[in-house]
């Protein structure tokens, strides 16, 4: 339809006026249908359900047997799960390598490990010393070569022909430093040992000696201290004799790639734990006096005997 020439600009305002109150009019609906929010009152915002937090997963090297870890570590890790708000999953693996394997693939946050097993992540991907447990006011511990308590054995030499029982593949105190004994005496465990076997925990490695099921074994101090403690019994079963010279204490570490948070979270919560009633049971249950700092340098006397024997390079 075509309109007068004259009358085409009156009609052009009237379209203009219809459009400008039709937008008027949606704006304003559409205000009035959104709700009015104070921004000056606050609330919290509401809380994740458990099924949606990821559990915080604790890693504990088999120093001593898996019922011995559940039982050791099971109360530090529902210790650190109240104080980080967060479930937090135990997680165990049968040699020191396979958590080492863990701690590099970032499929755990935090890791019991020992001394050989630190060094070798350390050196190879940069695995990351959190912290240490002090004992006696000390970060260190020993090699505690044992026999059955009648034994004649006084000494790694005596032992030669004679079936010997490590605790794990890559483990300092019990297989690099006896290795290194036997080196000392001009042999190898192959050739020096009529039988060589792994137990893969150090509690086991002294049970077998208490057995007769080994004539010798290499463990950690720590662990034949605790064993004795809970089984004094032991004591009329084995015998030490040769303490290797001290190495820095088997550390707490976490993944390289761990979020500078968490890292100082987890830091914070270890170190705190003797200025609360409940953390300083859960540490004498432990057998230690606390967690402090450590450096990396407390390894180096670690370092020489794995250089000498190739046991912990991964």
């Amino acid at each position: 339809m075509l309109f007068p020439q004259k009358t085409r600009p009156f009609f052009l305002l009237t379209l203009i006026a219809l459009i400008a109150v039709a937008i008027t009019g949606c704006t304003t609906a559409q205000a009035d249908a959104l709700p009015y929010i104070d921004l000056t009152q606050r609330e919290p915002l509401p809380s994740v359900a458990d099924a949606q937090v990821i559990p915080l997963k604790l890693a504990v090297a088999a120093i001593i047997s898996p019922q011995g870890t559940v039982e050791s570590y099971g109360d530090l890790a529902q210790y650190l799960s109240k104080k980080l708000n967060r479930p937090v999953e135990l997680v165990q693996r049968r040699t020191y390598a396979e958590v080492n394997d863990l701690v590099a693939q970032n499929a755990v946050d935090l890791a019991f490990v020992c001394t050989s097993a630190y060094i070798a992540g350390h050196d190879s991907f940069g695995m990351d010393l959190l912290a240490a447990p002090e004992v006696g006011h000390q970060q260190i511990y020993y090699s505690m070569l044992i026999v059955p308590a009648d034994s004649t054995a006084q000494s790694m030499a005596d032992l030669q022909g004679k079936v010997f029982a490590f605790t794990d593949p890559i483990s300092h105190s019990g297989r690099a430093y006896p290795t290194y004994l036997v080196a000392q005496l001009g042999s190898t465990p192959e050739a020096f040992f009529s039988r060589t076997f792994f137990t893969y925990s150090h509690d086991k490695a002294i049970a077998a000696v208490a057995q007769g099921v080994a004539d010798g074994a290499a463990v950690d101090s720590l662990v034949l201290k605790y064993a004795l403690e809970r089984d004094p019994s032991l004591s009329e079963k084995i015998k030490v004799i040769h303490q290797s010279p001290p190495f820095g204490i088997p550390p707490v570490v976490v993944p390289p790639d761990i979020s500078p948070r968490l890292k100082a979270k987890l830091r914070e919560v270890l170190l705190d734990m003797t200025k609360d009633p409940e953390g300083e049971k859960i540490l004498t249950e432990l057998g230690f006096d606390r967690f402090a700092l450590l450096d990396d340098n407390a390894y180096e006397s670690a370092r020489e005997i794995i250089s000498v024997t190739g046991v912990g390079v991964q």
